[in-house]
């Protein structure tokens, strides 16, 4: 079977000419969208890597950029590659050969991060403050790599969020978690000097960490990434099961993709991954996940994942989500939630304008459905929301 890799870009950097080069001698066809670019920067890196190229003159959003590129690729197997991801040689291989039996509607590979990174665990004693739920460690003004301010790109379980000045306190700052590692940013695995509030920290190893091993439904219904910010040392080696694929980067076949139907365009960006996996489980497909099949990914190089845009059409897109697919039982918290993290009034009205489609789309779509939303939810919801973040092994 020929396989094309689908690729969209709006707004490249040097990263779109590694995932066009990591793909061209494994696939038949890569098929680079263009999806509004300035200048048509974005073609002209994709003709100098031999991709076939389709400009679209607007940003289209991922969903419909995607499913342009499907339209114009010609491979019995279609991947999706994010442009900020670079493919392993293994990548579309073992996609292939697990694909194996006609219910398996996806496959998915181990995404890890680009970088590097320090593990550093302290031995703090617990503490409570007054009016935070959270159990507390330290407090972090300050984590340098080499020399560069890094506080905002620790990850891991051992780190809470970032914080900013409050009243009678100034600076920013992020408080550890005792008992579990945080990881620092360090570039390539020779390392780099760290130092926290200027000091240097207990040692450590260094090492990769996971981005995402398929992803989880939880029980409220939000989708997230298993085995995120968890050190990749042999404990995400294992073929399974989740409950949906990241279009980070995912192979299916094309009748697959026909049969379970397009990317939701009406979403822009923001579970549609989810939202077509939710589709083909209800269809009684499977996904798999194969740690075998590897892509590294710099993680929202194009669109961070704090922007107020990321923030809103995630919440937007979760709820349209349920409401194409979940059981009805679980759309009126679902909708008190959206509301309440809706950023204002024009949000509100973004949602209550795209719930008539959804529940079109629902009705339209329970033709294709061998499980009712009630029997698929009480199978997934809460399978694989937790899993093993205990220190690097190696």
């Amino acid at each position: 079977m020929t396989v094309s890799v689908i690729v969209l870009s709006h707004k490249p950097g040097a990263w779109l000419e590694a995932c066009l080069d990591s793909v061209a001698g494994q696939a038949d066809e890569v098929v680079l969208v263009d999806n509004g670019s300035d200048q048509g920067a974005a073609s002209g890196i994709g003709k100098s890597r031999g991709a076939r190229v389709v400009r679209s003159e607007k940003n289209l959003g991922y969903a419909a950029g995607v499913n342009l590129g499907v339209r114009h690729s010609t491979g019995d197997l279609l991947a999706l590659l994010n442009d900020d991801a670079v493919a392993s040689p293994r990548w579309l291989p073992a996609a292939r050969a697990a694909l194996g039996t006609d219910d398996v509607a996806a496959v998915v590979p181990k995404v890890l991060r680009s970088d590097w990174y320090r593990e550093i665990l302290f031995d703090d004693t617990p503490r409570d403050a007054p009016g935070d739920h959270r159990v507390l460690g330290r407090m972090i003004r300050s984590v340098t790599s080499d020399g560069q301010e890094v506080l905002d790109r620790v990850l891991g379980w051992g780190i809470h969020e970032l914080e900013r000045p409050s009243a009678g306190v100034t600076g920013q700052w992020r408080w550890t978690r005792p008992g579990a590692p945080f990881y620092v940013p360090v570039g390539g695995a020779g390392g780099a000097e760290v130092l926290v509030d200027g000091e240097a920290p207990p040692p450590g190893p260094t090492c990769r960490l996971l981005n995402k091993a398929g992803g989880y439904l939880r029980g409220d219904g939000v989708l997230g990434d298993i085995g995120d910010e968890t050190p990749d040392d042999g404990r995400w080696d294992k073929l399974s099961e989740p409950f949906f694929g990241s279009g980070t980067a995912f192979v299916t076949r094309r009748e697959t993709f026909e049969r379970v139907g397009a990317l939701a365009e009406p979403f822009f960006a923001y579970y549609e991954d989810g939202d077509w996996c939710w589709r083909a489980r209800l269809s009684g497909m499977r996904i798999i996940y194969e740690p075998s099949s590897t892509v590294e990914h710099r993680h929202s190089a194009t669109m961070g994942d704090r922007s107020p845009m990321a923030a809103r059409l995630a919440n937007r897109n979760r709820l349209l989500t349920l409401v194409r697919n979940a059981p009805i039982s679980q759309l009126p918290p679902a909708v008190r939630r959206a509301r309440r993290e809706a950023r204002g009034a024009h949000e509100l009205v973004d949602i209550a304008s795209k719930l008539p489609w959804g529940l079109w789309s629902r009705h339209a779509g329970a033709r294709r459905w061998k499980l009712s939303p009630a029997e698929l939810w009480d199978s997934w919801a809460g399978v694989g929301a937790d899993w093993d973040r205990s220190p690097c092994r190696s």
